[in-house]
């Protein structure tokens, strides 16, 4: 796995056995910025096959349309579907250079199917749906440890956040498969003894 960090959002490469998956994009107007940051860690934008958002918020899929664009393939959770186009007005308001998403082109699966999808791709882990952010977003855990949770509110922030059961909900989830890491888009990576339990 290699962070890559070129505007406000963490986003991950996971090399495949037919390319590899990026994890997230940032904002739109960003290519140029993570071209440069994939040319730093000797890597391409060919390199990259795949990409999926954690979900749909402008600084997590503004540039999947252009990633599109360039031959990397969207895979798609049916959970995500309703969500592809919520941030378009937001870049139209904006006036950002904005590719929208061609989701007829997507590779749309359910969260069951994921791991034998990744599988195929030379990924071991699973997607699962952690919609207590947004309905939308889901988390990818690796069999290696490392699970990448997008916005995900961290595990100690139950407290303050009082009785949130869909948090709870999606945390219990999480640590039952076991993830060793996790890695957020807006804060810093955290060992699961240390910081979620």
């Amino acid at each position: 796995m290699i962070k890559l960090k070129y505007g406000n959002t963490n986003t991950f490469f996971l090399p495949g056995s037919s390319g590899g998956m990026l994890v997230d994009t940032d904002y739109a107007g960003t290519l140029p910025a993570l071209s440069r940051e994939l040319k730093r860690q000797g890597l391409r934008l060919r390199d990259i096959a795949w990409v999926l958002a954690t979900h749909y918020h402008p600084d997590h899929m503004g540039l999947v349309g252009e990633l599109m664009a360039q031959g990397v393939r969207l895979l798609l959770l049916d959970t995500q579907a309703p969500f592809v186009h919520f941030s378009d007005p937001i870049f139209a308001r904006d006036r950002l250079p904005f590719t929208p998403v061609d989701a007829a082109r997507a590779t749309v699966i359910s969260c069951g199917e994921s791991r034998a999808f990744l599988r195929g791709l030379g990924i071991s882990g699973q997607i699962v749906s952690t919609p207590s952010h947004s309905a939308d977003s889901v988390s990818l855990v690796l069999d290696s440890g490392d699970a990448f949770v997008g916005d995900l509110e961290p595990y100690e922030y139950l407290e303050a956040y009082g009785e949130n059961a869909a948090l709870q909900r999606d945390w219990e989830l999480l640590l039952f498969l076991r993830p060793r890491r996790i890695f957020f888009a807006h804060m810093p990576e955290r060992n699961v003894a240390s910081g979620a339990d």
